[in-house]
């Protein structure tokens, strides 16, 4: 097979994401896919065997295409790009109908994968979405900026953030402070997510205004969310009882989003889950969308993405299903 050079035209904002820092994006598309990655100007030469040259040039484009819509590029979205790349998939898009997702301070909010792509779409279709899958796949970030998108076009009057606090129990009253000073160490994820999207002050002003409100479930019960967008996040760790109670909260206008890993219960007994017993009674049910992520979908460090797949790897020795 050929293994002269291919040229691949790119803009010089492409150009400068292909490449990355002192090349460190360069050279891990190198390390991949066995090629040299060479910036001779108005593009990138790729020099290898044909079907390591094909290969890279897929990642190279797909780091393009979110280089020229303007997206922030990092190690994770290179990485991501490889996995794709060198598994055939459809790389993630940063469009579609629906609710746009808002510009956080690391520029336009994206799906970096296909199954993020997937999620989104679950979110602008459907008035109930679970998402389901480890940890570093986006699953509460990606629904933290579709409910502050829907926020900021007035499609809703307030996000509200939940989850299971410190115990499935929510045994919350020995900790000092009001309620958002209790539970705001554990919702952690999700502030560091919306100071990201809305920045602090706004997130600040919202909050004030209760346009953004926050409450461990136990709170939720015998409250109508109208007019919401509701996250439901660490899931996994609420009770059956618990899971039926706020799913049943929705009213007038309102969606919600649930987001947990089952492989990461922490109850006394994990069959307690609410979680796993909810998506298996309500999968198939009119206006309810589930989207599963895998340890693919990670996008935190590539480190990340090997733990996962060692667990998996021991979960499916036990014989376990998750």
């Amino acid at each position: 097979m050929s293994r002269a050079p291919e040229f691949v035209p790119l803009s010089d904002e492409a150009v400068r994401a292909v490449a990355g820092a002192n090349s460190r994006h360069a050279a891990l598309i190198e390390d991949a896919f066995g090629v040299l990655l060479e910036t001779p100007g108005g593009g990138v030469s790729l020099s290898g065997d044909a079907k390591a040259r094909g290969a890279a040039k897929k990642a190279v484009q797909a780091i393009a295409a979110r280089a020229d819509q303007g997206l922030e590029i990092g190690e994770a979205d290179v990485r991501v790009a490889i996995g794709q790349a060198r598994s055939g998939a459809a790389p993630g898009t940063g469009g579609g109908a629906g609710t746009p997702l808002p510009i956080g301070r690391r520029g336009q909010v994206a799906p970096k994968t296909p199954t993020q792509a997937k999620y989104l779409d679950a979110l602008n279709r459907c008035d109930l979405v679970f998402g389901l899958g480890p940890a570093g796949t986006g699953k509460t970030f990606l629904a933290v900026a579709h409910g502050a998108g829907m926020l900021l076009r007035g499609a809703v009057d307030r996000l509200i953030v939940s989850r299971p606090a410190v115990e499935a129990g929510e045994r919350l009253g020995f900790l000092p402070g009001d309620m958002n000073e209790k539970v705001d160490p554990y919702m952690a994820p999700v502030w560091e997510a919306l100071t990201d999207i809305l920045g602090a002050e706004q997130l600040r002003r919202r909050r004030e205004k209760g346009e953004i409100e926050v409450a461990p479930i136990a709170f939720l019960r015998g409250r109508t969310l109208s007019h919401a967008f509701v996250i439901v996040d660490e899931a996994q760790n609420a009770s059956r009882a618990q899971m039926k109670m706020v799913l049943t909260r929705l009213g007038e206008g309102a969606r919600m989003a649930v987001t947990g890993d089952p492989t990461q219960i922490d109850l006394p007994n994990p069959g307690d889950s609410g979680l796993a017993h909810a998506v298996g009674l309500l999968e198939g049910v009119e206006g309810i969308g589930i989207t599963r992520f895998g340890s693919e979908d990670v996008v935190r460090h590539p480190l990340v993405e090997r733990i996962v797949r060692a667990y998996d790897a021991d979960a499916a020795k036990r014989g376990r299903t998750v």
